[in-house]
């Protein structure tokens, strides 16, 4: 059952929702107070430090103090979080940027929670032999499907009936893949697919540009991963073939596609696309609420709901999106420094950045912290390097269809690269618990890193630079 405090936070968040233009009013008010709405002068560089603590305690709290940090995590993250913002609001004069930052993570933590919890009551039974071909096959489906319901909803609704069909012969291996496949590379053709690209999406990229222009690169990166995979699996033997298998496959609970299908719908409402839709004016910015208030009610609904057999069969438990909620309302407000002086940095540096650079340091940072504000911090200095900001929505738009290389490095660097690491993208960890939680020994930290990133994914990212961003073939 649902904790009634899980329902009071719910019903808190949809009230404080409908009271944001009361919120806005007295951030003008206060705004006012300071002087204007932007920083008198910009963050000193001292103030990346809490950002740059919490992901470093996002990397080693799990593996060093576990009890400790999955004891004290909130605190930490709402805690760094406070300091940034109040430096901002009552040192710099700032209420802008940590507006806009609440905006957006309303936005994106409404995404991944409606999207986890109704992909959540969706039960899927394969009856088959897990043979190399069909789990191909599965993880396929998964990476098209990453792209519907986002990699948080594709990789919780699969990754059981992926270890169902290889009960006989699951192996690390075979996680690590399904984290490379579903749970990354796969959520590049939309911004539902992948966190990052939902972060464009919202500072003003068109919802079809990814697929318009990145659907190349989904089908290198699968097809890699895919053949790799192949070779992998089929050193593996296969189980007990005197199993009666019916290759039946069952699903239970597609009431819950309905409240998907909410979800995805509402994503479309955005007021700085459709005239009509309520809005609150802020700072001459239109920010979005309606689609934030029908997607938290989507995942209280879907929950209320869902088939409880569905529930229990998936093992559902609210710990993993808690997770996500604390440390990203930690990351969304101790970034915003980190995001200007990069932009700076660019604009006094911009022979530094360029389509190689953009590849490989959106990538390299995205595997070891997080890839949604790397993104944003990489996308923020190649428009820097322009003279134009992040904070507008037309110049972005104009960005993406005018250097459309650049956006391609940025966003592939940011999806692809989160598989590096299980800290790269939100579903790494959901998946590697799940996993633990079945039974299955997945490697550590660093063994992901040394034993699978390394020797398998790397050289599909290396090749991906070749092919679309060295400029030797294309």
């Amino acid at each position: 059952m649902l904790k009634k405090k899980w329902i009071v936070t719910i019903l808190l968040i949809i009230a404080g929702m409908l009271f944001m233009p009361e919120l806005s009013a007295f951030a003008n008010e206060l705004s006012a107070a300071g002087g204007g709405s932007h920083a008198l002068h910009g963050p000193d560089s001292w103030s990346v430090l809490p950002f740059a603590l919490l992901l470093l305690m996002i990397a080693t709290g799990p593996l060093f103090y576990a009890h400790f940090w999955h004891k004290n995590y909130p605190i930490i993250a709402v805690a760094l979080g406070a300091i940034v913002v109040g430096y901002y609001i009552f040192v710099l004069g700032d209420v802008h940027h940590p507006v806009h930052s609440l905006a957006e993570y309303m936005s994106f933590i409404s995404l991944l929670t409606a999207l986890f919890v109704a992909s959540g009551g969706i039960l899927i039974k394969v009856d088959k032999q897990g043979t190399p071909m069909v789990n191909i096959i599965l993880l396929v489906f998964g990476a098209a499907l990453a792209n519907v319901i986002g990699t948080t909803g594709a990789s919780m609704l699969l990754i059981r009936p992926f270890v169902r069909l290889n009960k006989d012969r699951i192996k690390a291996y075979h996680i690590v893949f399904f984290i490379f496949m579903v749970s990354n590379v796969g959520g590049c053709l939309t911004p539902i697919g992948d966190p990052p690209l939902f972060l464009g999406f919202l500072k003003g990229i068109d919802f079809f540009w990814t697929i318009k222009e990145l659907w190349l690169h989904w089908i290198f990166g699968i097809s890699m991963l895919s053949i790799i995979f192949y070779f992998v699996d089929s050193r593996n033997k296969l189980g007990n073939e005197a199993n009666d298998y019916s290759g039946k496959i069952e699903v239970k609970g597609l009431k819950n596609m309905l409240w998907l299908g909410i979800t995805i719908g509402a994503v479309f409402l955005d007021p700085n696309v459709i005239s009509w839709v309520p809005s609150i004016e802020y700072d001459g910015a239109k920010i979005s609420f309606l689609r934030e208030i029908i997607m938290f009610t989507v995942a209280f609904l879907s929950f209320r709901f869902s088939d409880k057999d569905c529930l229990k069969g998936n093992e559902f438990d609210f710990e993993p999106i808690k997770e996500v909620a604390f440390i990203f309302i930690g990351i969304f407000g101790t970034m915003m420094p980190a995001l200007q002086l990069v932009a700076g940095f660019a604009q006094q540096n911009p022979d530094m950045v360029n389509v190689n650079s953009l590849y490989w340091a959106t990538g390299s940072l995205s595997g070891v912290l997080d890839n949604a504000p790397t993104y944003l911090n990489f996308l923020a200095a190649a428009l820097g390097k322009l003279g134009m900001d992040i904070g507008n929505s037309a110049q972005v738009m104009d960005f993406s269809n005018n250097h459309i290389v650049s956006l391609q490095a940025i966003s592939i660097g940011a999806v692809f690269f989160g598989a590096m690491t299980y800290i790269g993208n939100a579903p790494n960890f959901m998946v590697k618990s799940i996993a633990e939680q079945i039974g299955i020994e997945m490697p550590s930290f660093v063994g992901y890193v040394v034993k699978y990133a390394i020797p398998f994914l790397l050289p599909v990212l290396f090749l991906t630079w070749v092919v679309f961003f060295s400029g030797w073939i294309i």
